[in-house]
């Protein structure tokens, strides 16, 4: 057999229903390229996890199971665990990719050194055309004396039809974990990713140390992927969902990322993705939001006010309730199980 160039590992990001046709799609589009797969699964419920076991057996991949829930950086340093080839590409369990994702990237590391390179992201459903993140920025400057951390999604929101003529392979400042392949080697001299970012800044992070070591990162937009967000949710989604970006862990992420690189508890930044952190746990409050607001225009009530007095108080302290709960049986896990190839 070829030995694999390049190891991909499956983490789970946010939630579970998106599982199952997420690694079929992945296993339909890799045959071009020598790769291993690993999958990480931590919690799914037990249609996923049966389906997993089945899948592993018949494609011969290695699973790793742990009981619990997992944050995606511990996750993917228990997948890196097991890589031995050359380059290792992370890929949420909610991403779809495309016909000749994975040479792309390969092909555009072997040709510029990159520690890291990060596909074209789109956003939404199969067949979006809506560019989530065409390469990025993320660096640390300078405001009114203070250091300060800058990112930005390059040409988000805008329509692959009018911006893909004129993207081509460059050196960037950010990959998202969607997608992104690294140099294995990379990995051992960053050393493992920070488990103390919980929900947030794990990529930024990622990337501002590479960068800050003399390593590279590159964007590929002849590798596509995309990144398919909730809802739809399951019900045994939830779970998962709101421990994910629970205030709890999000502000543990915060915390620690700004002592890290040393930025002020008010950086502008920070905030701002904190705040996307917390709407975006606020998904499945939609339809209740929704029903809310028809009922005010009915009544004569100001939306807002229902939404700040009682909706959004509420929506923390059932998270809050939830995360304990959540928590106290995740503190039980036992020790991964991993299921190796043949």
């Amino acid at each position: 057999m070829t030995e694999p160039l390049v190891t991909i590992v499956v983490v789970p990001r946010e939630r579970f229903s998106y599982a199952v046709r997420s690694l079929e799609n992945i296993l339909r589009h890799t045959d071009d390229i020598p790769s291993s797969l690993v999958y990480v699964d931590g919690g799914s419920p037990g249609h996923v996890r049966r389906y997993l076991v089945e899948r592993a057996q018949q494609h011969n991949f290695k699973l790793i199971r742990k009981n619990q829930y997992l944050s995606p950086n511990k996750a993917r340093n228990l997948g890196l665990q097991q890589v031995k080839s050359k380059y290792v590409v992370f890929i949420d369990n909610d991403v779809l990719v495309t016909p000749g994702w994975l040479a792309a990237l390969v092909a555009c590391a072997e040709k510029t050194g990159a520690w890291v390179v990060g596909p074209l992201y789109l956003l939404g459903k199969p067949g979006s055309e809506t560019i989530h993140m065409a390469g990025g920025l993320a660096n640390i400057g300078e405001e009114q004396g203070k250091r300060a951390f800058y990112f930005e999604h390059c040409f988000s929101g805008k329509r692959l039809d009018d911006i893909g003529p004129s993207l081509h392979a460059q050196a960037t400042e950010l990959a998202e974990f969607h997608c992104m392949l690294l140099l294995t080697e990379a990995c051992r001299r960053l050393g493992p990713f920070d488990e103390q970012l919980l929900s947030m800044h794990e990529h930024e992070d990622l990337c501002l140390t590479v960068r800050e070591m003399g390593g590279t990162v590159y964007f590929e937009p002849d590798s596509i992927i995309i990144y398919v967000p909730p809802p739809p949710f399951a019900w045994s989604d939830l779970p998962f969902f709101m421990l994910r970006w629970s205030e709890a862990w999000n502000s543990a992420s915060r915390g620690h990322f700004q002592n890290k690189w040393r930025l002020q508890k008010n950086d502008k930044s920070v905030l701002l993705e904190s705040q996307w952190a917390e709407d975006h746990r606020r998904i499945p409050l939609r339809l209740v939001r929704g029903a809310a607001r028809r009922l005010c225009r009915f009544s004569g009530l100001r939306p807002d006010r229902i939404d700040q007095a009682i909706l959004l108080p509420l929506e923390r302290r059932l998270n809050r309730y939830l995360v304990q709960a959540v928590s106290a049986n995740n503190q039980n896990g036992a020790d991964p199980t991993v299921m190796p190839t043949r």
